[in-house]
């Protein structure tokens, strides 16, 4: 897809890669609407990106998000495209997630893009045109320790792309999922990047994730993963996903301690 004079929705602007995936598309010709809870830094984004649309909402209701793609439609006079960004991560044993906090990472990282892309299809439908871009992660395809929920939330995500792909496949609407491994940006936890830096975790930089983002819608991808060894040992969990288990053990030990705060 040609991001030229397209109208695009796209949720968790105001993040660290969103602010990033948001300039690019507007370099691109895009006519974009930026959705984010954060109020405030959103209209900071905004103001640096003239002609740009600036929606604050709670993408954590099914009503929120109802009046986030009313909103939209009324700035952009339809949509083209939706990228459903935003997310919320966390690195926690999974004895000590609060039931709040499951919660929240399941109605923004799942439910969000499921109803904000129900909102929108029938716009797409009419036009029989537009593509929905689902951001999920590695960690949607591996569940690692310590990530049990968002795991679930990405594993969720894929799974709903794959079901929606084929069940449009006969039109000319398209989903995209999108599989980064971790990224390097303000989401992640003190806790987290400490562990990171004692496993060796990869992490890439969000202008790199963003450029291969952007890359995908270009050439219509239906589903890409990033980074090696990640992408490979997706293909390897299954198939043999004991041999993952083993391959993360020593691992998981280490990424305890930090998750349970004793580092």
């Amino acid at each position: 897809m040609e991001i030229k004079d397209k109208r695009i929705v796209l949720t968790g602007a105001a993040g660290g890669m969103g602010s990033i995936l948001a300039e690019e598309l507007v370099k691109l010709g895009a006519n974009l609407a930026m959705v984010d809870a954060n109020a405030d830094v959103l209209t900071s984004v905004a103001n640096n990106l003239p002609g740009t649309h600036a929606i604050a909402g709670d993408l954590s209701s099914a009503a929120g998000c109802s009046s986030v793609a009313d909103q939209c439609l009324e700035k952009l006079g339809g949509v083209d495209l939706l990228i459903n960004l935003a997310g919320i991560n966390s690195f926690a044993a999974f004895e000590d997630e609060s039931p709040e906090k499951m919660e929240a990472m399941l109605h923004v990282n799942l439910l969000a893009p499921m109803w904000l892309s129900r909102a929108f299809l029938p716009v797409m439908q009419e036009n029989n045109a537009g593509r929905i871009v689902n951001v999920g992660s590695i960690f949607g395809s591996i569940g690692f320790a310590y990530f049990s929920i968002y795991s679930a939330s990405k594993f969720g995500l894929r799974g709903f792309s794959e079901a929606l792909r084929r069940e449009v496949a006969d039109t000319n609407i398209k989903v995209t999922y999108i599989a980064p491994r971790a990224v390097k940006t303000p989401m992640n936890s003190d806790a987290l990047m400490r562990m990171g830096e004692a496993t060796k975790m990869n992490m890439d930089a969000p202008e790199d994730v963003v450029k291969k983002i952007i890359s995908a819608i270009n050439n219509d991808r239906k589903d890409i993963y990033f980074g090696f060894p990640e992408s490979f040992f997706v293909r390897i969990n299954v198939l043999f996903p004991r041999l993952v288990d083993k391959a993360l053990a020593a691992q998981n030990r280490i990424a305890r301690a930090f998750a349970k705060g004793e580092k």
